[in-house]
């Protein structure tokens, strides 16, 4: 086991359902019972006075679990939830690893409006030269993310200012615009700055967990935090050990092998991908040709109508317009549970994307827009590659302060691959700014609703540029679908909702449903 030199994480179970390893049995049971439902107390023999019977009844259980999980019936599993605490997990695990798939649910600490103080970093296994030149790496990062705050607050106050022109004189508000250049200060901030969440998952995928830790890009810490998470469970429930397999060791995974076999080109591979972006912060690269067509058809499909008494765009018109379909005016989002939004399962578009990795950390907790995200190391070079937020473009000390910080985080990498560190832990001096490049797909419906949240001028602003380039080029080849495609503002004010921006005290200031989507724009 590798131990961080910063400590290992602190994890602990908050929550749980009472035996849940013997409700998954239950439940199994349960789909054979002809006496009802099953109960976890009758299948761990509560009742029964005989010692010997008792035990039988147990490793009945045990058999029972074990023959459903390696027959692969695993909804069983998914029933008892866990609920986890977990401090000093840095953000580069989280995106490598915790939100790198849809099942689970997380709140964590925000770095866009928590100031992140000196010392707050995961320090991976290093000695000597090495050691010392990471840790004076990452606090003169955290260093300049203050002084990056400072500089950007003039200007972020002025761009601020601009748009809640009644604001200027009430002082309050100076602190929402400290939060504004906070967030943009962020990106020079190394990946390896801890976070602490709640973190919620099943028994299935804690399990999943265990047997994926090794997975690129943080295996070390991963396999650290996952073991300690494990641990946890079967402080909660111990029978759970029947059925624990142990990891893939990293040497045995196909990602592993793939590399080793194609040696990565990561220059050659990063301008050929940028080439295809175009200038644009995301690119459609795929849709199906039907889209429209196949849309009408299913709303047609739905209600049991021909196509003599409903035209396609009509039919396209009640399933994407809020004055018909008033799902979408609503701040819950229950498409799924209806029969006329269900009908948009059918569209579907694929982008390429180049984002930052913290706007990445944000975008992939849309977790049905899923995407092939990379395997960041076979992506980096040692030249700083990275994305720069607009607001850094306006001030000229704010430029510096972060050149000079992208300048610092590349060099710092590079030394510590010829000192002998792994890139593994290498990486973990990097910026929140480095640049990550990935394929994205989605049906209507997820899409839509991502969109809904996206476009909003609150959104984070890299996002936000992603979801105004692909609301674009979706009206260029589907209009009548995209015309729909609008913030939350606009499908409130087609509903006829009032007050048409949801945000309250939020607000940006600008009546966003009055202005064409080509015309979006903003600073901040």
């Amino acid at each position: 086991m590798t131990a961080f030199l910063s400590g290992p994480p602190v994890v602990r179970i908050v929550n749980s359902f009472d035996r849940p390893f013997e409700n998954a049995v239950a439940t199994a049971r349960t789909c054979y019972s002809s006496k009802g439902i099953i109960t976890p107390e009758e299948v761990g023999g509560d009742k029964e006075k005989n010692e010997a019977k008792r035990r039988e009844k147990e490793e009945r259980r045990d058999a029972l679990a074990k023959s459903i999980y390696e027959a692969g019936h695993h909804t069983t599993l998914q029933h008892a939830h866990f609920q986890f605490a977990l401090d000093r997990v840095s953000r580069h695990c989280i995106w490598a690893f915790l939100h790198s798939h849809p099942f689970y649910n997380s709140e964590q600490v925000s770095q866009r409006y928590v100031e992140v103080k000196e010392g707050t970093y995961a320090v991976p296994p290093m000695t000597g030269e090495a050691l010392k030149l990471y840790t004076e790496t990452c606090d003169a990062q955290v260093r300049t993310y203050q002084k990056l705050i400072e500089a950007l607050t003039p200007v972020t106050g002025e761009e601020y200012y601009k748009r809640f022109a009644g604001r200027r004189t009430n002082r309050k508000y100076d602190k929402e615009v400290k939060k504004k250049a906070q967030e943009i200060a962020r990106y020079v901030l190394p990946v390896s700055i801890f976070a602490y969440m709640y973190h919620t998952v099943s028994g299935l995928t804690l399990l999943r967990y265990w047997r994926m830790c090794e997975q690129p890009d943080a295996p070390a810490e991963t396999r650290e935090l996952v073991r300690l998470m494990v641990e946890e469970l079967l402080r909660v429930d111990p029978l759970f050990r029947a059925i624990l397999e142990e990891p893939i060791p990293e040497a045995e995974l196909p990602e592993t092998a793939i590399q080793q076999r194609f040696r990565p080109s990561p220059r050659e591979f990063c301008a050929e991908f940028d080439a295809k972006l175009g200038g644009r912060t995301s690119v459609l690269s795929g849709w199906k040709a039907d889209n429209e067509k196949g849309l009408a058809d299913a709303v047609r499909e739905v209600f049991g109508l021909p196509e003599a008494r409903l035209s396609d765009e009509d039919a396209i018109r009640l399933a994407l317009d809020p004055k018909s379909n008033r799902f979408f005016g609503e701040s819950m989002n229950v498409t799924t549970l209806s029969h006329l939004s269900r009908t948009l399962h059918h569209p579907s578009y694929t982008f390429k994307k180049k984002i930052s990795h913290t706007a990445d950390s944000q975008d992939q907790r849309h977790r049905m827009t899923p995407a092939s995200r990379p395997v960041l190391l076979a992506h980096l070079h040692d030249e700083p590659d990275f994305v720069t937020p607009e607001l850094v473009k306006l001030s000229d000390v704010g430029g510096r302060l972060f050149g000079e910080a992208m300048d610092r985080a590349w060099a710092a990498f590079t030394k510590l691959k010829a000192l002998g560190v792994p890139a593994e832990f290498a990486s973990y001096v990097l910026p929140n700014a480095v640049a990550v490049r990935f394929s994205e797909s989605s049906d209507l419906l997820n899409l839509h609703h991502k969109l809904k949240a996206r476009l909003c001028y609150n959104a984070q602003e890299e996002i936000w540029r992603a979801s105004k380039d692909e609301a674009e080029q979706i009206k260029a080849v589907n209009p009548s679908i995209g015309r729909y495609l609008l913030p939350p503002c606009g499908l409130r004010w087609l509903a006829g909702i009032k007050p048409s921006c949801p945000e309250g005290d939020r607000y940006c200031g600008i009546p966003v449903w009055k202005v064409e989507l080509e015309k979006y724009v903003r600073t901040i």
